[in-house]
């Protein structure tokens, strides 16, 4: 059974999604919603494309229909939206994986969008129950149901605005390989060319000393690092498949061990150092 009082057990993007509808004026409302979805009145929740449909035990002997959707976004909105996404490679790398980035908001926002609703005009929805208000608690037991879906899988959150995962997944994969194989323009290939007569034994030597008020160190900030984003390290060995899941495991567990210990020291070095190359 659910437990749909506490924050713990829903993704980010879920908890942002109960968050927004409280924000509405809804607590009231949401707070009834929620006990009918604990007990489990939500008989059936399905997906038309960009449009939900559920039935929802009330008190009568038929089950409520219930009908929901948000304004999607036209063919054109989602090209920019996949167009920036594709140029955050840590973006396209969680999404590939099933999981929805941290601020993924911000690709939404800077194309003058929003992936959650901005207001309670934005969620179109309707009860066959005789209850006038809307939300009803049979309206409200579906957006706690749907809060579950974005949990488990973050792309129906992206479908409800149009777009379902298979065609983003598609769409970023073409876009990246698009952008990999595409020929240099002039001015990159004369930037190489230029880049190309500097010496390299010297490159990366500064023997100065820098400006103490330049240099800062800082912590980086996310704990996240590129073994989290690769994940698993896909070995094949001739031994069973469960021997190979252990030693990646194992392997991945060195490798972050490793990590942290030269974060450690480079961090160290460079208060020590005073931004002097070593």
């Amino acid at each position: 059974m659910t437990n749909y009082d506490t924050q713990a057990n829903r993704e980010w993007w879920a908890q942002r999604w109960i968050d927004v509808l409280e924000s509405f004026g809804w607590v009231r409302r949401l707070a009834r919603a929620r006990n009918y979805a604990r007990e489990g009145n939500v008989l059936k929740i399905e997906f038309h494309g960009a449009k939900v449909s559920a039935l929802v035990q009330g008190t009568a002997p038929e089950p409520y229909k219930v009908s929901l959707s948000l304004d999607p976004f036209d063919d054109e909105q989602w090209q920019y939206i996949l167009e920036s996404m594709s140029q955050r490679a840590i973006f396209s790398a969680k999404l590939l994986a099933g999981e929805m980035p941290q601020n993924i908001e911000e690709v939404f926002t800077s194309n003058g969008l929003s992936l959650f609703p901005l207001t309670k005009f934005d969620i179109h929805s309707k009860c066959s129950c005789p209850d006038p208000a809307n939300p009803c608690k049979h309206i409200g037991a579906v957006y706690y149901l749907l809060g579950d879906r974005f949990s488990e899988d973050p792309f129906v959150l992206f479908q409800l605005r149009g777009r379902t995962k298979e065609q983003i997944i598609s769409a970023l994969r073409q876009t990246r390989s698009a952008n990999a194989d595409g020929s240099l323009s002039e001015e990159t290939e004369s930037q190489f060319s230029t880049q190309s007569q500097i010496d390299l034994q010297t490159f990366w030597q500064y023997n100065e000393q820098l400006e103490p008020s330049l240099v800062v160190v800082t912590p980086p900030p996310s704990s996240e690092t590129v073994l989290d984003v690769l994940g698993a390290i896909p070995f094949k060995p001739e031994t069973a498949s469960s021997q190979a899941t252990v030693s990646g495991q194992l392997a991945l567990e060195y490798l972050k061990t490793i990590y942290a210990q030269v974060s450690q020291q480079a961090v160290m070095t460079a208060m020590t150092t005073g931004g002097r190359e070593t």
